[in-house]
C-alpha cells in the first residue's frame, strides 16, 4: 500500500488516470459556481480552456508532481478519516499548500495569457479551493491504492 499521494498519482500506469480525474474534479468544481463570483470563474475557466486544446488537462498533468507532494503531509496525517474531511477539517493549510503550487507556477509562466487569467482569478482562489477540498480528497483517496 503507497503512503504517499505522489507515489500513487505519479506511478505512470496510474498518472493518466489521476489527471482525468482531477481535471473532472476541476471541471465539476466550476459547473457547480453559481452568482456572479460564479460566473466569473466560469468566464475565467473559459478563457483558460480556449488556450489550447487541452490547456487545463495539460496544466493538470504539468503542475501534478507538485500538486502531489503538496498533499502528501496531509495524507500521512489522515489516519482513519476520509481524506476530503481530513482535506476541510484544516482548509486554510491545504488550501495555502495547493495555492503554492499554482503561484508559483504562475509567476513563472511565459503564458502571458494563462498568467492573466489566473490573476484576474487570484483573489477569490482560496475560498474555492476550500470549497473543492472535499471533491478533491475524494478523489485522490479513490486513487490511491
Amino acid at each position: 500500500m503507497s503512503t504517499a499521494v505522489s507515489d500513487a498519482l505519479l506511478e505512470p500506469a496510474r498518472r493518466p488516470v489521476a489527471v482525468a480525474t482531477l481535471t473532472d474534479v476541476i471541471d465539476a468544481e466550476v459547473a457547480d459556481k453559481s452568482g456572479f463570483g460564479g460566473a466569473a470563474v466560469k468566464a475565467g475557466y473559459a478563457a483558460a480552456k480556449k488556450l489550447g486544446g487541452n490547456f487545463v488537462t495539460s496544466a493538470t498533468d504539468r503542475l501534478l508532481p507538485q500538486f502531489a507532494t503538496a498533499l502528501d503531509p496531509f495524507w500521512a496525517t489522515k489516519g482513519e478519516q476520509p481524506f476530503g474531511a481530513h482535506l476541510a477539517a484544516q482548509p486554510d493549510a491545504a488550501a495555502d499548500a495547493l495555492l503554492a503550487v499554482t503561484d508559483a507556477k504562475a509567476a513563472t509562466t511565459s503564458h502571458g495569457s494563462a498568467a492573466k487569467v489566473y490573476g484576474s482569478l487570484r483573489g477569490k482562489a482560496k475560498e474555492h479551493v476550500v470549497a473543492a477540498l472535499p471533491r478533491l480528497g475524494a478523489a485522490v483517496e479513490r486513487l490511491v491504492p
